[in-house]
Parts: C-alpha cells; sequence; structure tokens
C-alpha cells in the first residue's frame, strides 16, 4: 500500500488541534478553487474538482466554504489567487522516494521552504523527474475492514464496477481504479450499504521499501515538515511500514 495513502488514513483517525485544522482548511479549499478553474465548476464533469471535494468534506470544511470555493474558481465570485502548480521531487532518509505537490502564488518562497524542510529532516531534493517516474496517479478508496467483513463480496463488486485491484492494509481495504473510474466505484461500494472512509485521487508507487524502527520516525518526520508548509498540498512516499509503527509515531 501506497505509504502515503496508509500515514493519510491514520492520520484522519487521530485528533487535530484548531491551529492544525484550519491550515489543513484552507489548503483543501485551495485545491477545491484551483480545481474549478481548471476544470470548470461542475463535479460530474470534473473529477479532479469531485475528488477535491471529497476530501475537503472527509475533513469536516463546512459546504458554504467548499461552494465558495468553487465559484471562486469558476469565476462565478471575486477573490481568486493566482495559483501555480508546482511538484517537487527528492529522496527522505533511507532512499525512500517522495512526490510533492503544492499550490502557490510566489514560487521562490515555495523552493526555498521545501528546501530548508528537506535539508533540516535529512533528505536531498532531487532535480525535475529523479522520482516522479516511480508513481503513477490513481484512484483509491478505502474501506475500513470493520465496514466490509466480506471482502470476496467488496472485490467483486469493486472490479465490476471498474476497479483495478484490490489490497490488503492491514485494518483496511484499498481499492485502486484509473482517475476516471474513482466516482462510479466510490458510488457502487456506497450503494451497497458499505462505508467509504475516503476516496481520493493519489500517486500510488511501483513499489514500495520495508522501513522501520528509527529510519521510519526520520522518514515521517521529514513528511509532516513538508506537509505542515503552507503551500504544499500532499506528499506521496514508496515507504512501506507497519501501521502500528505509524499509529506510535
Amino acid at each position: 500500500m501506497s505509504g502515503h495513502s496508509k500515514w493519510a488514513t491514520i492520520k484522519r483517525k487521530k485528533a487535530a488541534n484548531d491551529a492544525r485544522r484550519s491550515n489543513q482548511f484552507a489548503k483543501l479549499l485551495r485545491a477545491v478553487e484551483v480545481a474549478a478553474k481548471e476544470g470548470g465548476g461542475d463535479p460530474a464533469a470534473n473529477m479532479t474538482l469531485a475528488s477535491a471535494i471529497e476530501k475537503a468534506k472527509a475533513s469536516s470544511v463546512p459546504n458554504d466554504n467548499i461552494d465558495r470555493a468553487i465559484k471562486r474558481g469558476s469565476g462565478e465570485d471575486a477573490g481568486s489567487a493566482r495559483y501555480e502548480e508546482i511538484t517537487y521531487e527528492g529522496y527522505a532518509p533511507g532512499g525512500i522516494a517522495l512526490f510533492v505537490e503544492a499550490l502557490t502564488e510566489n514560487r521562490n518562497r515555495t523552493a526555498q521552504d521545501v528546501r530548508h524542510a528537506f535539508t533540516r529532516n535529512g533528505g536531498n531534493l532531487g532535480a525535475t523527474g529523479s522520482t516522479a517516474w516511480m508513481f503513477s496517479r490513481k484512484g483509491v478508496i478505502v474501506v475500513e475492514k470493520a465496514a466490509s467483513p466480506d471482502d470476496e463480496r467488496l472485490l467483486e463488486l469493486a472490479l465490476d464496477a471498474g476497479a483495478e485491484d484490490m489490497n490488503d492494509a492491514e485494518s483496511s481495504w484499498e481499492i485502486v481504479t484509473e482517475p476516471a473510474a474513482l466516482a462510479a466505484v466510490r458510488d457502487a461500494v456506497r450503494d451497497a450499504g458499505i462505508d467509504v472512509f475516503s476516496a481520493e485521487l493519489t500517486m500510488l508507487p511501483q513499489s514500495t521499501i520495508p522501513v522501520d524502527g528509527g529510519e521510519a520516525r526520520k522518514v515521517l518526520g521529514l513528511i509532516d515538515a513538508l506537509e505542515e508548509l503552507e503551500d504544499v498540498q500532499n506528499v506521496y512516499a514508496n515507504f512501506d511500514i507497519p501501521e502500528e509503527v505509524m499509529a506510535s509515531l
């Protein structure tokens, strides 16, 4: 399972303080606004927007805030900032590949902040193309095992709806789809009465590297430092850390 997916799932289960939640709300709304600006304000015709809305709602962002962000992005409301999408690539301790997505109105500031986070946390910022080839854009639907005890039924349901695969992620199932099939598979699972913990577009690694103990703490420390940056939207990694180790960290 993608290190990012498992780490994101665990963090969603943990309560966040108000300051961190406010920062997360701002990032999620920025993603909604940019998605609406680039692909239009109709989530039915804009899968990137649909995924951004799904993530925002999963984090309890108020619907009114989401609606305003869509209107700003689609030009129905004034006040939209000119955000630019930028990606960064590099390595965490232990040779773990990282792929970082950012939305910024100040490219120089963001580059400096990202470089500083890598340097201070034992990582190495790489050149463009150094790690991107290790990841593929996919849709990922997470279902808690407690919500779907019949894995064969879930797999059959997902495949019939257009999913590519389903992976065992310890306490949950990870259904993998092509980006365009994410909504259809998610809806099929929900229509079957199965609770969906999360459904989003993400970057999955082609292969993973096992990490444990002290090395895991260093890797997650760098990822946390990057995710705390105002302009960073997502950090993807190709680590494989046992769920109980990540939860303890």
